[in-house]
């Protein structure tokens, strides 16, 4: 099923895709389940929005792909490599990634993200994806030579429009199917690579995360980006795909 958080009369709605409609929720579906109104809006008549708004974080795997890790000088890490992203860095599709004064280098990179749907501590792997409302598609925009000059990657990864979700939540999204990650800018395709190389699985990075964090419903986890991940500039579309979900599409501008 796929759950969309769409604009429509100026009234900010959820939804069921259903063919060329959105079968229309009586409220969220995270916390009020999936009671329909009878009432259907046209795909075409919608603005589709971040289909969730984390209530307090976006946690994100680093190094999660050996071939990224590579890329970056490195091995993959023997645990998950956890950072954090302010809820504020949340955008949707469509909307416009601000390149930031401070940064020369924006990089995207492509993600399998993760929501939360029930309070989850100490979770363990194998009740993991009891803990899980569906999956999305997220671009982990990173401020790459803000990344190297910090040392550390909170404010590299945490401006403001730096981590796009969307289009959808799937709530039935099949780990094991041979979804792939595709990232292409202004249609040339520049990451692709299937979620099956995750170096630690998703139930492994909840249990772990709910270990460190208590997780709240609509929390994100970023679950990490295959190689090929490069930069991006003002003007530029930046499409991240995963088979089953949808595409994520922004352009770029700068601040």
């Amino acid at each position: 099923m796929k759950v969309a958080r769409f604009r429509h009369d100026e009234v900010i709605r959820f939804g069921i895709v259903d063919g060329a409609d959105l079968v229309v929720l009586a409220g969220d579906p995270l916390f009020a389940g999936f009671d329909t109104t009878g009432e259907r809006v046209p795909l075409a008549d919608a603005v589709l929005l971040a289909p969730v708004i984390p209530r307090s974080k976006v946690v994100c795997v680093g190094k999660n792909y050996r071939d990224h890790a590579a890329e970056m000088g490195g091995e993959a890490p023997a645990e998950p490599l956890l950072f954090l992203k302010p809820n504020t860095s949340v955008i949707g599709p469509g909307d416009v990634i601000v390149r930031p004064r401070q940064s020369e280098r924006t990089d995207f990179e492509g993600e399998l993200a993760v929501v939360i749907g029930r309070v989850a501590k100490d979770v363990s792997a194998e009740k993991a994806d009891e803990y899980v409302f569906g999956y999305t598609v997220a671009n982990d925009v990173t401020a790459r030579d803000l990344q190297r000059s910090d040392g550390q990657w909170s404010r590299a990864k945490g401006f403001d429009t730096f981590c796009p979700l969307g289009p959808v939540i799937e709530t039935e999204f099949d780990l094991d199917g041979g979804a792939r990650i595709v990232s292409r800018v202004n249609g040339e395709v520049r990451q692709d690579g299937p979620i099956s190389d995750m170096v630690h699985s998703v139930a492994d990075i909840v249990a772990y995360a709910s270990a460190a964090f208590t997780l709240l419903p609509g929390d994100v986890i970023l679950t990490g980006t295959p190689a090929g991940i490069g930069p991006f500039v003002a003007g530029d579309t930046v499409e991240v795909e995963i088979t089953g979900i949808g595409v994520l599409r922004n352009t770029a501008r700068d601040a």
